[in-house]
């Protein structure tokens, strides 16, 4: 096959696969994937399977993903450690963590492409065995860090190949509805490769939706990407979490889990912390009022002690005052009273925002200590 290839791993064994071993050229590929799909399968109302309609076999109020003290070892080397979780459908889950975490080997052993040394797990209502992995494996796509297109063929050629990899029989209108929803349709005679990083990753992401995935574990999306074309595939993943795809997003770029994750899991080989950005905010971090008047205030004490909801007061370096409180909606009024009392002209009285970075930033440094002592 052409070097610039990625096959699915672990694939069962298929026409399909068989086709691909006997052919050597990109030509081959064409003549190959130029026989006529079978028709399209129309939809009922006109929906779009690929995002508006929901998970196939997604009870009703059951996890899309539920993995309990799920462990794998490589000999001597712990990959990652007794990791338990839930990810319900329509979630968009972020799991994060430095380099060297697990957080790809998770990935590859929840998609059956390796086995767990112990625990279990269970994917769009299968559990994770090795009898189970092809059913698996029809209900979930993967999209790696590497796109892993054929470079010479174009767009649409490369989704065809694929298409007939998951023996879909309505792979045309498959394929246009994938192109549909990333917006690249008038790129679909386009070769793969005379497209941008950020194009190619769109492409990779058609792909992923062609079967109609339960779950789709999106593996660093946005990896070496620029600015625009991270942009670009935030706004695709929004759109795909406004329509109710189950998305399972490992990520370095925090900005990026905070803005599309519903809830975020920081990894470092065992699992540190799982829940909403905010809600670890709030537990990891005091709560802060920053407070700047034009003037520094006489008597600060005076002003700010024994104010309800204000635990303690300090005064920054570079001039505004911090206040420790409980509820900021509610310390706020009754701090700008006793300033404007104290005749102090207010500049802004806002809540000292700590970011998913600080939370992570804590949870690392916290695990680095640990390993010094």
């Amino acid at each position: 096959m052409g070097d610039d290839a990625a096959m699915p791993r672990r694939a069962p064994s298929r026409p399909g696969h068989d086709v691909m071993r006997s052919l050597r050229s990109a030509g081959a590929f064409r003549q190959h994937l130029e026989i006529t799909p079978e028709p399209a399968t129309q939809v009922a109302g006109g929906a779009d399977p690929v995002t508006d309609t929901p998970p196939l076999d997604g009870p009703e109020g059951k996890p899309a993903l539920v993995v309990e003290h799920l462990t794998k070892r490589f000999g001597d080397r712990v990959a990652f450690d007794d990791v338990s979780f839930e990810v319900g459908y329509g979630e968009v889950f972020g799991f994060l963590g430095p380099n060297g975490a697990g957080k790809t080997t998770t990935v590859r052993t929840l998609g059956t492409l390796i086995a767990p040394s112990s625990g279990s797990a269970i994917v769009a209502g299968i559990p994770v065995t090795a009898k189970n992995g092809p059913a698996i494996r029809a209900r979930i796509s993967l999209m790696p860090e590497s796109p892993g297109l054929y470079l010479r063929l174009t767009v649409a050629e490369n989704l065809k190949c694929f298409a007939g990899l998951y023996q879909l029989a309505d792979a045309r209108y498959r394929i246009d509805r994938a192109l549909q929803a990333v917006n690249l349709t008038d790129r679909a005679n386009d070769l793969c490769g005379s497209l941008s990083k950020g194009l190619r990753q769109r492409v990779a992401l058609a792909r992923a939706l062609l079967n109609d995935p339960a779950v789709l574990f999106l593996d660093e999306p946005t990896s070496g990407l620029d600015p625009v074309a991270t942009r670009e595939v935030h706004d695709l993943i929004a759109s795909l979490r406004e329509r109710g795809v189950t998305i399972f997003l490992t990520t370095h770029r925090l900005e990026e889990a905070e803005r599309l994750c519903h809830r975020v899991a920081i990894l470092n080989t065992t699992l540190r912390v799982v829940g909403r950005p905010a809600e670890l905010r709030e537990q990891l971090f005091t709560r802060y009022l920053e407070v700047r008047v034009r003037a520094a205030l006489g008597d600060p004490g005076r002003v700010f002690n024994g104010l309800p909801d204000v635990d303690s007061w300090a005064q920054e370096p570079s001039g505004p005052y911090r206040l420790a409180v409980s509820d900021p909606d509610a310390a706020a009024p009754a701090v700008a009273r006793a300033l404007v009392n104290a005749g102090a002209d207010i500049l802004s009285i806002a809540e000292s925002r700590h970011s998913l970075e600080d939370v992570y930033l804590k949870l690392v440094d916290e695990d680095v200590e640990a390993k010094r002592r």
